[in-house]
């Protein structure tokens, strides 16, 4: 029976809570300054991509979420692939060096890659993230790479600057270096994701449309105009790093909460700063870490911190003896739509309202209660939905049977 060359992984979502904006180059994508974020679980939101290799196929070819895109229009995608053949190349050359002559050519085969994710794309969620370190764990499996993932972080780097965080689950640094050939921009882990399990997160998506300014616009127009960024990169950011990197190995939410959300105002004060203005927030963004806020002030200690990326949807952080009354809250105030399922609103994972039915509910502590009559109830559909996760861990290999490629190496659920 012929061999099929071919891998399946899952890699996830990693949210910032120190931002990651500008470049000092855009060819390599080297950032301006470092970052870090919390890697979310692949159980609740994921890319999960297949890449097989064949003689027989006759070139690169690609599907996102079904649809067959081209390949050949992203530099960024076609960089990541050129990279990772090269590195096979070079183990190919080795091994024949070292006398294995029955080495496949898997460098010189194209591929087939087919992606799926199980979130909304380019909503502020970051799908682009995901998607690259998938792509890149794919290939590094696939190809037999010896490379750590830290090395590995480096080729999803040059796709999308966020994915290097998510070749690790837990916590993560992205290294921002100072050499020019990037060699010592790479993603860190910085705790694996059984350190804090007490660490959940809620995603309220206030949008799932894609945004009008994309990141990689808006940074550069921040380099170029922002007097307030040059300030950020060197000094707010590194004095930032250390202490959130104290506060995660001491496990003190209370500092965690209070660097997240300043970290997050000042990555959007930023972006006002910037001519012309970019704005990502909006009103309903606006309105939740006012909310968030009110809670802390309730539970007389920081209960919950807000984080916003590139967009407009909030990442809520909270340990979880707080969610009840949290998710009480948000869904008390942002009512769902009526055109869509209770069970699709808030699945409650962990059972913190016991039942999907009960999100909505007027909370049941009298304080928080006051708190959100206070405050009224939004439209309805304000906030589309809640997703409620926790700490994860980084990419996953999964078995054959879980391919998203069918025997002739075309996608099982492809769209017209």
């Amino acid at each position: 029976m012929t061999r099929v060359y071919e891998t399946t992984v899952t890699a996830p979502v990693n949210i910032a809570v120190i931002k990651y904006w500008g470049k000092r180059d855009s060819a390599l994508i080297l950032p301006t300054n470092s970052s870090l974020s919390v890697t979310l679980s692949q159980d609740h939101l994921s890319t999960r991509t297949t890449i097989r290799a064949s003689a027989e196929f006759t070139k690169d070819r690609l599907w996102l979420n079904g649809v067959e895109e081209d390949i050949g229009a992203s530099k960024r995608l076609t960089n990541s692939i050129a990279t990772a053949r090269k590195l096979r190349e070079a183990l190919e050359q080795k091994q024949r060096s070292n006398g294995i002559e029955d080495t496949v050519p898997l460098s010189k085969w194209s591929i087939h890659i087919c992606s799926e994710n199980n979130f909304p794309t380019a909503a502020g969620l970051a799908s682009s993230a995901s998607g690259y370190s998938a792509l890149v764990s794919a290939l590094g499996t696939l190809f037999e790479l010896p490379q750590s993932a830290a090395e590995l972080s480096r080729v999803a780097r040059v796709g999308s600057g966020s994915a290097c965080r998510s070749m690790f689950g837990g916590f993560v640094a992205w290294r921002a270096g100072i050499a020019a050939d990037g060699n010592d921009s790479f993603a860190d882990q910085v705790a694996d994701h059984r350190h804090w399990p007490e660490l959940q997160a809620l995603i309220l998506v206030v949008s799932d449309k894609k945004k009008t300014v994309s990141s990689t616009a808006g940074m550069q127009t921040t380099v170029e105009t922002s007097e307030l960024f040059g300030e950020r990169v060197h000094s707010v950011v590194p004095r930032r790093m250390q202490a959130m990197e104290k506060a995660i190995a001491e496990r003190d939410f209370a500092t965690f909460a209070d660097i997240t959300m300043r970290d997050s105002n000042q990555f959007h004060a930023v972006c006002l700063d910037t001519y012309p203005p970019i704005s990502y927030m909006n009103d309903v963004s606006r309105s939740i870490a006012n909310i968030i806020h009110a809670f802390n002030g309730v539970r007389g200690r920081a209960a919950a911190a807000y984080t916003y990326d590139a967009g407009p949807n909030a990442v809520i952080y909270a340990l979880k003896d707080d969610m009840r009354e949290l998710v009480e809250l948000l869904s008390y105030c942002f009512p769902r739509d009526p055109a869509v399922l209770a069970a699709d609103f808030y699945t409650d994972p962990f059972g913190v309202l016991g039942s999907a039915d009960r999100a909505g509910q007027l909370p049941a502590s009298p304080g928080i209660a006051q708190l959100a009559e206070a405050v009224g109830q939004f439209p309805a559909g304000s906030v589309r939905r809640i997703i409620h996760t926790e700490v994860g861990d980084g990419p996953r290999v999964l078995p054959a049977s879980q391919s998203l490629l069918n025997e002739a190496g075309m996608p099982k659920r492809a769209k017209e």
